[in-house]
């Protein structure tokens, strides 16, 4: 009986102390540490969510905050009569000059920081074809304010869909599902009841020189560059796999701001001396070109980072419902009123945007499971 005690303690020792009673054979100390495992493991999962939960409320309210803040100065610079003499700033193309400079420098020193982890990165001139198209298809964009309010630059530009359809379908030869077209005739619908119903008098005196076929077809030109460069991108990103996205901002900035200076300061009435000495006379002109441009920079950063942590589907999802509430602003803040039609042409294209993300949400669902 001494001889069983005995044993039965040394094989206790050797398991760490475990105990059982006798009738049932539990091993509570085992069970405990079982408990408090799951225990461990049930806040890991919570303190995951919550950090996730937080990176994704902070690149919200970073691409929020950096873009509408963009978008209202966007609209004054075009719109705005600058004290002291009441002169409207009218070199809009210098903004895109002034942005590719800015976000340069900050790509630049970014990634001077990260080069060492990113390995070989594409050279240099491997993105001069795609700038000129980001050099010029923004530009259009901008200068379209002109022409056409604000709000109608945001939903010509919201329907990038149209085009990619179009040339998928007819030159491609692709098929696109029922849904598809659905959301592509919510879009075209809207830009066009929008574009149909003419807009405010309050809104049309704020514009340089009112003119809303040419507004429109620069935001469509617009639209075809971005194309073109989107796709040349993709194509330098599968020669080069691991090209950094850093160093994508450092190449096509640093071809950019070369075109657009060209343009500007070396073709005779680009404009780039004029906007100078508009932004010396002008001080809060400069002031405002500045904050657009570190607007622009800060919004790009926040853009990256979410495609990285979270996806592209989910940065779409958070860049269009901005583009509605900057058409808010615009219309709240900004003294650009909307009449009804106007109103239904912005639900118009949105309720079909929303649809095209609900779509892709569905597809990715299916996928994972």
């Amino acid at each position: 009986m001494g001889e069983a005690t005995e044993q039965d303690a040394k094989r206790r020792k050797e398991d760490g102390g475990a105990t059982a009673t006798p009738a049932t054979g539990v091993d509570f100390s085992k069970k405990a540490k079982g408990d408090d495992r799951e225990a461990q493991g049930r806040h890991s999962h919570f303190w995951t969510d919550f950090v996730q939960v937080f990176r994704l409320a902070v690149c919200v309210a970073g691409i929020y905050v950096s873009y509408l803040t963009q978008g209202v100065l966007q609209e004054n610079l075009s719109t705005k009569r600058f004290e002291p003499d009441g002169r409207r700033f009218e070199y809009l193309a210098f903004l895109n000059l002034a942005q590719s400079i800015i976000c340069f420098a900050w790509s630049l020193i970014i990634f001077l920081f990260i080069r060492r982890s990113c390995g070989k990165q594409p050279p240099i001139y491997a993105y001069w074809s795609a700038s000129v198209s980001n050099a010029v298809g923004p530009a259009c964009g901008v200068i379209a304010l002109k022409y056409i309010s604000y709000p109608a630059q945001v939903l010509a530009k919201s329907s990038k869909m149209i085009p990619v359809m179009i040339i998928g379908a007819l030159i491609y030869g692709v098929k696109y599902r029922i849904s598809e077209y659905i959301c592509t005739l919510l879009v075209a619908g809207g830009v066009s009841v929008f574009a149909l119903y003419k807009g405010s008098a309050k809104a049309l005196s704020k514009l340089a020189k009112p003119n809303a076929p040419l507004g429109y077809a620069l935001c469509f030109l617009n639209l075809a560059l971005d194309g073109f460069t989107n796709a040349t991108q993709d194509s330098i990103k599968k020669r080069y796999p691991k090209m950094n996205a850093y160093h994508l901002m450092v190449g096509m900035n640093l071809w950019g701001s070369l075109y657009l200076a060209i343009y500007m300061f070396l073709v005779p009435g680009g404009g780039g001396y004029e906007a100078l000495e508009f932004c010396r006379t002008h001080p809060e002109a400069g002031r405002d070109i500045l904050w657009f441009c570190l607007c622009g920079a800060l919004g790009q950063n926040f853009i990256f980072y979410t495609i990285s942590k979270f996806g592209a589907l989910v940065n779409t999802t958070i860049t269009t419902t901005r583009k509605f509430v900057s058409i808010l602003i615009s219309a709240l803040w900004n003294g650009n009123p909307l009449a009804n039609p106007q109103w239904m042409g912005v639900s118009m294209v949105f309720s079909g945007l929303s649809y095209q993300i609900y779509l892709k949400w569905q597809r990715k669902r299916v996928k994972t499971e």
